[in-house]
């Protein structure tokens, strides 16, 4: 497999120090907010306040990602994406659609684990399921937003998100960043592609279909 090489100095020198500065700004200006937040979550759904999960990073690497909750607890312990219409609550939805309940992972971003655009962290088991190409999303840091957010969150298919993912790390600049930045703003404004056609939020990834 070749080794991804940054695509200019923003990738390979700037790119880092930005997000951490950005993340840390964040934290401290929107500090009221995850307070409220997190009281919230607690009076609504009780503890804990905050959802963590093992997720792939760079290089498949796994580390912890941090939420807010929006769910009930799964039946019998076990996480099942069928059950997630059940589990998600009225307050859940709305967390959700205005993205407040991503706002712990500007920790992630501050440990270095995430970036503030790239591809959207997913779960551990899809890492077997990409092909090669699609495989390519985890040569950089994921991230809090990225090109597939913007371009119809949850609203288009699996294989289209990945292929923005592609798209993202092949030509990583400044201003593709920071477009990305601004339109995720507008796009979370107007609560759009907060859910699939047919889940309340996206089907699992099954691998990709064989032609016969």
């Amino acid at each position: 497999m070749n080794k991804h090489k940054p695509y200019g100095i923003y990738e390979k020198s700037i790119k880092r120090p930005q997000d951490f500065i950005c993340a840390l700004l964040a934290t401290v200006v929107l500090s009221p907010v995850l307070i409220i937040v997190a009281v919230l979550v607690r009076v609504n759904l009780g503890s804990p306040v905050l959802f963590t999960q093992n997720r792939p990073g760079k290089d498949g690497k796994i580390f912890k990602l941090y939420k807010f909750r929006t769910m009930l607890p799964p039946k019998g312990g076990a996480i099942d994406p069928a059950q997630d219409s059940a589990r998600l609550t009225p307050f859940g939805e709305k967390l959700r659609s205005t993205s407040l309940d991503e706002l712990p992972e500007l920790f992630n971003i501050l440990k270095g684990d995430m970036a503030v655009v790239g591809p959207r962290p997913l779960l551990v088991q899809y890492l077997e399921r990409y092909n090669e190409r699609q495989a390519r999303r985890h040569d950089v840091r994921p991230g809090f937003t990225g090109l597939a957010q913007v371009r119809g969150r949850n609203a288009i298919s699996w294989e289209e998100k990945f292929d923005w993912d592609v798209k993202y790390v092949d030509r990583i600049t400044f201003w593709g960043d920071w477009t990305i930045i601004w339109n995720t703003i507008k796009t979370v404004l107007r609560r759009e592609g907060v859910s699939s056609n047919s889940s309340a939020t996206m089907e699992e990834f099954m691998g990709n279909k064989v032609a016969k």
